[in-house]
């Protein structure tokens, strides 16, 4: 079957809106209030509140198309089926329907829908260990539907297991469906887990009905969930017979336009192509951020300097990023406008990053020349190499470039070992820093997000401007961070008058109440909400009286006098324009 991106998005909603599911907005590729990652990876990310029982304004079932960006396999960029950034459509059962439905629902819109023939079809279960038993229901589902039992792997924790997100919270097995290519088995022993190509993943069914604890067992969750989620990418991919994810229609104007640059370098061509795609989400969505050394802006970074490096290669001028980026704005304007509209940032953004990053390069290749100078034995280490990469952002393909030229190695094991080791260390402190997260649904994170709204109205009453918006949010189980729009650094007098209006409403001991009701309804009343475009039809309104009204997913403590006294501890600039305040409850 022949298929179009959008045609794909298209059928995969309506299926499910006449299953009786909600169609939701997907959210911001910028995790709000979620300290666990730096980027939406999955559509469920946003709905952990709902999937630990909260009830959802639109109700238990849900489906909708999430961006999601994923870094960990960047090195595997290039192949046929690894992006950066991918659309992931999903659907999802808060505490209705469970596997029968689930693996029903998939396997009739594979199969009916999409025209997939079932004997092309394979399928994953758990296989079960000390936590929780084999998944020998799925599997029985599945050979009911007409999936024979050579087609059905049972699969361990590793393969089929998903979550928590976070240190603590919903988990369980999974199944996993997969196209059969036609390729040849590489062994006897070929299946689904094999990475010689055979098998493309196309949708995981998660049944999250476990719990895991903060001493490391798991228990049943007291609503069991269903969370699903399929490539859009790959799924085009196979219903077109393409060779990759990259010849398919969305990357076709921007390989043509490469083709035209360079001939060959097909790998070369996919990495600049999936990382320029990327960082136009990024810049783009409605919370973008820009490049930095730190967090998401690190990452942004990371890209678009790995792009520049792949244009050495094509030995082309880099402005031609700019040009693939306004490609995929166009691309994609009718189904994310927030591209669009954020078209001018987008492009100044990249321009920037990339003058940085040719001005990183001659200072980079100067410091090369030092220490190549000083080379005796026709090795450069592997801590100097790591150095050159960690310092001036020099890629180890062009340290390797430059080393061939002068007639030297590069100790690349070396490279690989100091990269790893600061790779460790960076993790140590990742996971001290997030620790805990909201996605735990901990006390003291739940404390601090509402404390995070009475401080959004406190500055709003305290500065006299009704037009502060809240511009970003991280909770940790040690402190609130929220960004802000406000031209100028707060005084003194000001920063203790937000404090003395947060706490007032502390100890006046206020319950909190939520209401659901329609976006309009929540303006009528004046409920304060960033990111409006991003909004589901019907929205919980949680309401502190007489100080602060506004539109959010929670969760929230029951009455103000849980929060205990707020301080705040850092007041500073963010970027132009945005103020950020760091605050603590004691």
């Amino acid at each position: 079957m022949s298929i179009t991106s959008q045609e794909l998005r298209e059928k995969y909603l309506q299926f499910f809106e006449k299953k009786g599911h909600a169609i939701i907005p997907g959210a911001s590729l910028i995790p709000e209030n979620d300290p666990t990652v730096l980027f939406t990876t999955a559509g469920m990310h946003p709905l952990v509140p709902y999937l630990m029982g909260q009830p959802h304004p639109k109700g238990k079932r849900l489906a909708n198309v999430q961006k999601c960006v994923r870094t960990g396999d960047i090195e595997e960029v290039g192949d046929a089926t690894h992006c950066t950034f991918f659309e992931m459509l999903g659907n999802w059962s808060l505490g209705d329907y469970f596997k029968k439905d689930s693996v029903a629902y998939s396997f009739e819109f594979l199969t009916k829908v999409l025209g997939i023939d079932k004997d092309l079809l394979a399928v994953t279960v758990f296989a079960g260990d000390a936590d929780a038993p084999r998944d020998t229901q799925s599997a029985k589902i599945w050979q009911e539907l007409g999936i024979s039992t050579d087609r059905i792997f049972y699969m361990p924790k590793s393969d089929n297991w998903w979550g928590p997100a976070g240190v603590t919270g919903p988990c369980g097995p999974d199944t996993e469906i997969f196209y059969d290519t036609g390729s040849p088995a590489c062994s006897k022993d070929c299946n689904p887990g094999c990475k010689c190509g055979k098998y493309v993943e196309i949708w995981n069914n998660v049944f999250l009905q476990y719990e895991k604890r903060e001493d490391g067992t798991f228990v049943p969750l007291k609503q069991k969930n269903v969370d699903t989620g399929m490539g859009l990418e790959r799924t085009v991919s196979v219903l077109n017979r393409a060779k990759s994810v990259y010849d398919i229609d969305i990357f076709a104007q921007v390989f043509a336009y490469l083709d035209k640059i360079a001939s060959g370098f097909t790998r070369e061509k996919r990495i600049i192509a999936d990382h320029i795609r990327t960082a136009v989400f990024i810049l783009g969505d409605t919370r973008g951020v820009t490049p930095s050394n730190v967090d998401q802006g690190y990452v942004l970074r990371r890209l678009i300097r790995r792009a520049v490096r792949f244009c050495r290669a094509l030995n082309t001028d880099f402005n031609i990023l700019g040009e693939i980026a306004n490609i995929y704005i166009s691309v994609y304007t009718d189904v994310y406008p927030e591209l669009a509209e954020n078209s001018k940032k987008i492009t100044f953004e990249l321009a920037n990053e990339i003058e940085r990053f040719n001005k990183t390069l001659a200072l980079g290749l100067k410091e090369f020349d030092k220490v190549a100078f000083y080379v005796k034995d026709g090795t450069l280490s592997g801590k100097t190499a790591f150095r050159l990469y960690d310092t001036y952002g020099f890629p180890i393909e062009i340290t390797q470039e430059l080393a061939k030229e002068k007639g030297i190695t590069v100790d690349i094991q070396g490279y690989k070992d100091a990269f790893v080791a600061h790779q460790l260390k960076s993790q140590a402190g990742a996971e001290h820093k997030f620790k805990g997260g909201l996605q735990d649904d901990s006390i003291m994170t739940t404390r601090l997000h509402t404390a995070t709204h009475l401080l959004l109205a406190a500055l709003k009453a305290v500065l006299g401007d009704n037009n502060i918006e809240q511009k970003g949010s991280n909770i940790t189980t040690e402190r609130l961070r929220l960004d802000f729009n406000f031209p100028r650094p707060l005084t003194k007098e000001e920063i203790a008058a937000v404090e003395q209006y947060v706490n007032k409403a502390i100890a006046e001991g206020i319950e909190i109440s939520c209401e659901q009701m329609s976006v309009e309804q929540a303006n009528a009343q004046g409920a304060v909400g960033s990111f409006a475009d991003r909004y589901a039809d019907i929205v919980n309104v949680y309401t502190i009286a007489g100080f602060s009204k506004e539109i959010c997913g929670g969760p929230h403590v029951a009455n103000t006098k849980e929060l205990g006294t707020f301080a705040i501890i850092k007041e500073q600039s963010s970027s132009s324009g945005v103020r950020r305040i760091r605050g603590i409850l004691r």
